[in-house]
C-alpha cells in the first residue's frame, strides 16, 4: 500500500474509531493538538504503563517522579534552554508559509515555489505570567521537556531515597514546544508527552551503561509488538550532537511520511555531567554525590532516554494495521498485543434472545479485563469491528450455551475458536493472556 494512503486510511480509522481527534474540530480545528478518543485513551495508557513496568516497577534502581509544568524560569535559564532552544525560521513571500530553514533545501519554498526570506531566530519555548500582573518579573515557562525538573530536585531525591551509584529517575508527562511546522498527524505536535528516564552514575560506567541502555530500550519496542525490521538505530554524529550531549543514539521507526525512511522515536544520551554542574552554578546549591562506601563525593553523568508517548502510539498503530480476505470479504484488523489492546474481550450474544445469559458472563469478566458486550448486527460484522478497534478474542454466547454451559473464544489473528465452559472461562483467559493461544 503506498505510504501516503495508508496515512490517510489510518487518519480516518483514528477518527472514526475513536482513538485520536482533532481538538475543537467543531471550531475548524486547533493546528497541532490532539484528542485522544475512548479507545485512543486506553492504548495510550497502556503504552505508557508498559514503559512505567519495564522502567520502574520492575526495577529497583530507577525511581518515579511527577513534577511540575509551569516551571521556576531559573531551570530554563540554568539548562541554556533560553538562550539555545531556538529555531531558524524561513517564511515564504508568496503564499506566507513557514518552514524551518534546516528542513528545506534552497531559497525556494517547496508549496510554492516562491522565494523564501532570510532565516532568523524563532523561540520553541511557551512563555506565560504567573501572577495578577504580566510583567517581565511574572514570566514563567511551559517546561519544553520533563528532564530539567529531574534534575533540579536531584538533591530532594537522593536525601530521601538514599540510593547508590548507578540509579535512575524517570517521569512521563507534558512537554511543550511551540515547533514551527508541526506536521504529520501526532508525530510532531506542539503539546505532547514524553516519557524519560535519567540515569546517573559515575563517569568512568558512562559509556558501558549507554550500550546497556541502547539494548533495553530497543527491546522494549519489540516487546511492543513492533518488528525488529521497522527498527534501526542510528548514531548521531559530532557534528549532529546537542549542546550537553558527549554521544547520542536514536531509535528509529520506518514511519511512512518521513523522507528517506526512518524517523525518531527515542533518544538514547549521554548528558555527561552538563546539567548538574549547571544547576549548582546558577543556584549555588550543591548537587554532587555523596558515595559513602567510597567515601568520596563525585557529580554524577547521566544516560538519558527519552521517547515519545504520541510517536510510540502512532508507530504502534501503523505496526499493527492490516488489511486481508476473510471467505471472500475484506478485513481491517489491528493486529495490537493483548498487552496494548484497548479492548481485550467482546462477549458477543449470538442472538438478542440470549442477551441476559451473555450479560452474566459479561459481569464475571469485566472486573478483570476490559471488555466490551455488543449485540447489534450480524455475528460476522461484530467479529469484524471488534477485529478493526484490535480486540484480540471474542466471546461468542450461543443458542448451545444454553444447554452445555460453554461459550466460544474466538482469537483475532489466527481465527481460531475453542469451546470453553463458563465456569472454566476465567482460568482459560488468565492462561491464554499469560502464556498466549494454544496452538
Amino acid at each position: 500500500m503506498p505510504d501516503e494512503e495508508l496515512m490517510k486510511k489510518l487518519v480516518s480509522l483514528c477518527k472514526r474509531l475513536g482513538f485520536v481527534y482533532q481538538s475543537g474540530e467543531i471550531y475548524g480545528g486547533l493546528q497541532s493538538a490532539w484528542d485522544y478518543g475512548p479507545l485512543g485513551v486506553e492504548l495510550k495508557r497502556n503504552i505508557e504503563n508498559s514503559w512505567w513496568n519495564a522502567m520502574v516497577r520492575t526495577r529497583n534502581d530507577v525511581y518515579g517522579v511527577d513534577t511540575a509544568i509551569i516551571t521556576h524560569p531559573e531551570v530554563w535559564r540554568a539548562s541554556g534552554h533560553v538562550e539555545h532552544f531556538h529555531d531558524p525560521l524561513v517564511d515564504c513571500r508568496s503564499c506566507k508559509a513557514r518552514f524551518r530553514a534546516d528542513q528545506v533545501e534552497g531559497r525556494t519554498c517547496p508549496d510554492c515555489g516562491g522565494e523564501l526570506t532570510e532565516p532568523r531566530d524563532f523561540g520553541l519555548m511557551f512563555k506565560t505570567f504567573m501572577g495578577p500582573v504580566e510583567d517581565e518579573a511574572a514570566v514563567a515557562f511551559l517546561r519544553p521537556e520533563t528532564c530539567q525538573t529531574i534534575f533540579a530536585d536531584f538533591r530532594n531525591i537522593v536525601n530521601s531515597m538514599r540510593p547508590g551509584l548507578p540509579f535512575g529517575v524517570a517521569q512521563i508527562g507534558k512537554a511543550f514546544r511551540n515547533e514551527i511546522t508541526a506536521r504529520n498527524f501526532i508525530f510532531r505536535s506542539r503539546e505532547f508527552e514524553q516519557m524519560e528516564m535519567e540515569y546517573f552514575c559515575r563517569p568512568g560506567d558512562a559509556a558501558q551503561l549507554m550500550e546497556y541502555w541502547i539494548s533495553e530500550r530497543l527491546s522494549w519496542y519489540a516487546k511492543l509488538g513492533i518488528r525488529p525490521s521497522n527498527l534501526r538505530l542510528r548514531p548521531h554524529g559530532q557534528a549532529e550532537l546537542a549542546h550537553y550531549a558527549s554521544a547520542c543514539t536514536d531509535i528509529e521507526y520506518t514511519f511512512p511520511f518521513v523522507q528517506g525512511g526512518y524517523g525518531e522515536l527515542e533518544g538514547i544520551a549521554c548528558r555527561t555531567d552538563y546539567d548538574l554542574k549547571a544547576h549548582m552554578a546558577a543556584s549555588g546549591q550543591d548537587l554532587t554525590f555523596i558515595d559513602q562506601a567510597a567515601g568520596e563525593k563525585v557529580v554524577p553523568h547521566v544516560i538519558e532516554t527519552s521517547g515519545g508517548v504520541g510517536r510510540t502510539f502512532l508507530a504502534v498503530l501503523l505496526d499493527s494495521y492490516y488489511e486481508d480476505v476473510i471467505e471472500g470479504r475484506e478485513r481491517v484488523v489491528l493486529r495490537l498485543s493483548p498487552e496494548l489492546a484497548p479492548v481485550k474481550l467482546a462477549i458477543l450474544p449470538l442472538s438478542r434472545k440470549l442477551e441476559p445469559e451473555a450479560l452474566a458472563v459479561a459481569d464475571i469478566l469485566r472486573p478483570l479485563w476490559p471488555a466490551e458486550f455488543d449485540v447489534t448486527g450480524s455475528i460476522g460484522k461484530r467479529y469484524r469491528r471488534m477485529d478493526e478497534i484490535g480486540t484480540p478474542f471474542c466471546i461468542t454466547y450461543d443458542f448451545d450455551s444454553q444447554q452445555d454451559a460453554s461459550v466460544t473464544i474466538r482469537e483475532r489473528d489466527s481465527l481460531g475458536q475453542i469451546r470453553v465452559p463458563v465456569e472454566r472461562l476465567v482460568e482459560v483467559l488468565s492462561g491464554i493472556f499469560a502464556r498466549g493461544w494454544p496452538d
